[in-house]
């Protein structure tokens, strides 16, 4: 079944993706050791803040931090996304856990360099650096892709810095860690997520929101899991960053 189409002030700004060998805007940057990749003018004064997937900075997750950086000229943002694993990401050929080695891999690697709750303690102090070194910046969002979701949800909570969310595909759907979130939150998921979850989620949520499911997509379709030579998965990748596009403009 095709997601719903709905009208997105962002259509005619969105470019098309890039399929195959894109060639990223940013730049990198150093916070006090850990790489993180800066794209978007230097003078914009709201940012967003994105926690890739567990693959890391994937083609699809660089050029999706490029299209809110720039797709729209009279609303720019500055854009950050930080190299939590320090170059060493879980490899694509662990994925999907379908054998015992594969799922005690991932499961170590939840347990340790992804752990949701400590990577989450990271972000405060990431956004602390990031202001030392791009100065003007009024206003933050975040962006959690996958694994980064999670962090997003932790991270929403009473005392945010955050003024909006958003998650895409997002991992461990936990109606539970709604009750606290404090901020305008987008969440786009797709047909692999718990329906009854991402359903509960919303229905807890005491915040604007707009909830949809892309429910033709796999997990991972905004990131590095999206097939963007596939023409279906391309146009709604796009769409779903011009979804996220409307969501920032409305509060930052």
């Amino acid at each position: 079944m095709e997601a719903q189409q709905g009208h997105s002030k962002a259509c005619c700004n969105v470019p098309p993706a890039v399929s195959k060998g894109y060639k990223e805007k940013g730049k990198y940057i150093d916070l006090n050791g850990m790489q993180c990749y800066a794209t978007g003018p230097s003078n914009a004064s709201s940012a967003i803040f994105i926690i890739y997937d567990i693959f890391g900075f994937s083609p699809q997750a660089i050029q999706g931090a490029d299209i809110l950086a720039h797709a729209d000229s009279g609303h720019q943002y500055q854009v950050f996304m930080p190299d939590f694993f320090l170059g060493k990401p879980l490899p694509h050929s662990d994925f999907p856990p379908d054998t015992d080695e594969k799922k005690k891999k991932v499961g170590d690697f939840f347990a340790g360099p992804a752990s949701p709750p400590e990577t989450a303690k990271k972000v405060p102090g990431l956004l602390r650096e990031i202001e030392k070194q791009a100065t003007g910046i009024k206003k933050w969002g975040s962006l959690g892709m996958c694994w980064g979701g999670k962090i997003v949800s932790l991270t929403a909570q009473p005392g945010t810095s955050f003024s909006a969310v958003a998650e895409v595909h997002p991992a461990m759907v936990d109606p539970a860690d709604a009750k606290g979130i404090k901020v305008p939150l987008c969440m786009l998921a797709s047909g692999d997520e718990d329906a009854n979850a991402v359903k509960e989620f919303g229905k807890t949520l005491s915040v604007e929101n707009h909830i949809e499911t892309f429910s033709d997509q796999i997990h991972g379709w905004m990131a590095a899991r999206g097939d963007l030579e596939d023409e279906k998965v391309k146009k709604e990748y796009e769409r779903g960053y011009q979804v996220l596009l409307d969501f920032y403009h409305q509060h930052l």
